[in-house]
């Protein structure tokens, strides 16, 4: 997983009201939804793992569970990459929560363990092959040895098996980041804004603290494509951002179709070289690929009888 995703994702849920809506929109149990979310507390991690290095920056979190101080801790580990032993890590993770939680004095009344439910929030593009039990990482044995082999599950939520209409009908602050994620047209972007401002101004009317985080993680994640980050220098808010989009979007709408129609005839290009002449060259790929739509329709015309395939980009 990138750092970057990383840190933008902590950045995010290190407030209650996205672990709250993670929770409501996309876990699907009951009890869970009965828990009194505004006793939600954020664990600071001290434990250190076996390579001695410090893991304080992990999202942990407790709440109240009937009304009393027993703590349901929620463990969420971030991924933009398919990690095959992700089980094994969050196995790992858990140990470690729970040897500090036993340190820092923070065991049940009793003395058990307060129960964790460990999260992974998946939002790359390939699509999540990992085992999420450590025990399908481990062969089956015989007799004895199988009463010890280890079990232990996580919980995956991987943003791309919710379509858009499943987000778009949730009013959810986190719909609306996995919305903003996809990043796809700019009226598109605007309906996702719309939706934040009016979440942030009815619900958290007196957390200005969460609408400038929410602002600085949209302005970063739209300062990644050069169509709007030549626009955002002097943008300062939310709203500022959705008037921003919305006065560009019949200029960037033309670039879309524009984007679409050289992609589309550079395919057909392509295909049609191949069948002609056999396997293209790499450089022969990069040449068109890279090339404006006036060309390559004029490559296209030429490929149609060229003998050879040199034939087609003389000039």
């Amino acid at each position: 997983m990138s750092q970057l995703h990383d840190s933008s994702y902590k950045f995010l849920f290190s407030n209650p009201e996205l672990v709250r809506d993670l929770i409501m929109g996309f876990i699907p149990d009951d009890w869970l939804h009965t828990l009194d979310y505004s006793t939600l507390e954020k664990v600071s991690g001290s434990y250190v793992s076996d390579d001695f290095k410090q893991r304080e920056d992990d999202i942990v979190w407790r709440v109240k569970v009937g009304g009393e101080w027993v703590y349901l801790y929620i463990l969420i580990e971030f991924q933009s990459t398919v990690d095959k032993y992700m089980a094994l890590r969050m196995m790992v993770y858990i140990g470690l929560l729970y040897q500090d939680l036993i340190k820092q004095g923070n065991a049940l009344p009793d003395g058990r363990l307060p129960p964790i439910l460990p999260i992974v929030l998946y939002n790359g593009s390939q699509k999540w092959t990992a085992a999420t039990n450590v025990s399908d990482l481990i062969p089956a044995v015989p007799g004895l040895m199988a009463e010890f082999k280890p079990s232990l599950k996580y919980l995956l939520i991987d943003e791309n098996v919710y379509t858009d209409t499943e987000l778009s009908s949730l009013r959810n602050l986190v719909a609306a980041v996995f919305r903003l994620e996809r990043n796809k047209a700019p009226d598109d972007l605007v309906g996702v804004i719309d939706l934040l401002i009016d979440l942030l101004i009815d619900w958290l009317a007196d957390r200005p603290d969460l609408k400038y985080m929410f602002f600085s993680w949209i302005k970063g994640t739209l300062n990644k494509k050069p169509e709007y980050s030549k626009w955002l220098d002097k943008i300062d808010d939310l709203g500022s951002i959705k008037v921003m989009l919305a006065d560009r979007l019949e200029e960037w709408a033309h670039g879309y179709m524009a984007e679409g129609k050289q992609e589309g005839e550079t395919l057909l290009l392509q295909k049609l070289l191949a069948k002609r002449f056999g396997t293209i060259p790499a450089e022969t790929t990069a040449l068109i690929s890279n090339a404006p739509v006036v060309d390559i329709e004029r490559w296209f015309d030429r490929a149609i009888d060229a003998k050879q395939l040199s034939d087609v980009f003389v000039d």
